[in-house]
């Protein structure tokens, strides 16, 4: 997205494009925030990952998520990778299957 500088800006390109669910997580579940339906890491896709520094300290940083689930659902999840941020996000994604994170088709 051109000129985009923060979460919100992408969160709104997302969803427009029809990424409109919201999640979070617990239990090494995805839940969606509506639904509350829960998904488990190998029912996740990753479509895209776009990370932000802090602006006044670099250290901050957080990871936007754009996913699919497996009945189709789109959204985002915005996790905060910050050295006090808990660690649970990153948990569930990092057991997100290799072949569901299509981010590495561009590695």
């Amino acid at each position: 997205m051109k000129y985009a500088k923060s979460e919100k800006e992408y969160i709104t390109k997302y969803q427009k494009l029809g990424y409109t669910r919201n999640y979070s997580t617990k239990n090494n579940n995805l839940i969606d925030l509506a639904s509350k339906k829960q998904y488990a890491p190998d029912e996740v896709v990753i479509e895209n990952e776009i990370r932000f520094e802090g602006m006044s300290n670099p250290s901050d940083m957080s990871i936007l998520y754009i996913i699919e689930t497996k009945d189709g659902n789109k959204g985002t999840v915005l996790a905060n990778y910050s050295p006090s941020s808990a660690t649970e996000i990153a948990e569930f994604f990092n057991a997100i299957p290799k072949e569901n994170n299509k981010t590495q088709e561009n590695v």
